[in-house]
């Protein structure tokens, strides 16, 4: 279904279902020892989308979807990204910053794995219904957050810098942000918004990241719906292109140098050679081969 301005959604259904998909994502990515979540799992067994369920318990086989795209592949690309957004949170919390914040949070569980500093507070935003799915889920594990977590229900297009003043977040602090997997799902003049706020609750020697895709049609060329068309044989029904907002929008990289960050971006192949692995242009992944990791510290 399509986007529309005042749409909702919880961990099944339109953007929500993105949320999960990353986490099954990560859940395949700690299995192969890449990176440490325990949480993944088990959030995304209770979320019960069948497609990912089925994925875990290996009765799908990626590289029926695509034969170059298997489950080791997969775990490594979310192994570079899950890695890209700890490092902003922790290279920020050695630098002293011990105000973070997680945008549209979904399924995230860094305030729960990560060894936060002593003193440190980490808020989480999102929608009500996935906020409150994850917290109850989460607690009926007997997970403890690593840190002072401060999980606000507000929809990102609403006034959430109210919500985040009003719950003890101070301006006055050096904050560490990530935007991970969220610019492409907000329209052009939302993600103007979003870093205008950004910037201005953002004391000097805060930090963000975010992913910086320079063109979104990627998810609505015919590799893309090819892909898309051989997932719904076995029941994926997530359509990316309906999702996104296509159109041109501002270059976040240009936004924020001249809003007085020093940004560093790293693109998909760079990106996978920090990190060991081998970028294969002719699989699914090379769809993303333009796409850069992006983190800013403002002067």
């Amino acid at each position: 279904m399509a986007r529309t301005d005042n749409d909702s959604w919880d961990l099944v259904s339109s953007v929500g279902s993105t949320a999960t998909m990353v986490a099954a994502q990560r859940v395949l990515s700690h299995r192969e020892g890449l990176i440490e979540d325990p949480y993944a799992e088990p959030l995304v067994r209770t979320v019960g989308l069948e497609f990912f369920v089925r994925a875990l318990d290996g009765e799908i086989n990626l590289e029926d979807v695509d034969p170059r795209f298997n489950t080791r592949r997969a775990a490594e690309g979310m192994a570079v990204r899950t890695r890209h957004f700890d490092r902003l949170f922790t290279d920020a919390a050695k630098a002293g910053v011990r105000q973070a914040v997680i945008l549209a949070a979904g399924l995230d569980a860094r305030a729960y794995r990560l060894a936060w500093p002593a003193g440190t507070t980490v808020f989480e935003l999102d929608q009500p219904e996935v906020i409150a799915f994850k917290s109850r889920t989460l607690a009926e594990l007997g997970a403890e957050p690593t840190a002072e977590r401060r999980a606000l229900a507000v929809d990102l297009r609403d006034d959430w810098p109210k919500v985040l003043l009003d719950n003890g977040f101070d301006p006055a602090q050096p904050t560490a942000w990530i935007a991970e997997g969220l610019l492409i799902y907000l329209p052009p003049e939302a993600q103007d918004l979003l870093f205008d706020r950004i910037d201005e609750l953002s004391a000097p020697g805060s930090r963000v990241a975010c992913e910086h895709i320079p063109d979104v049609s990627m998810f609505s060329d015919e590799r893309s719906r090819e892909i898309a068309e051989r997932l719904k044989t076995y029941g994926h029904e997530i359509e990316m292109s309906e999702l996104i907002y296509h159109g041109d929008r501002n270059d976040v990289v240009d936004y924020l140098t001249g809003h007085g960050w020093d940004v560093t971006t790293q693109k998909m192949p760079d990106a996978y050679a920090a990190n060991g692995f081998t970028f294969d242009e002719d699989s699914t992944i090379g769809l993303f081969s333009d796409m850069s990791y992006l983190s800013a510290i403002k002067h």
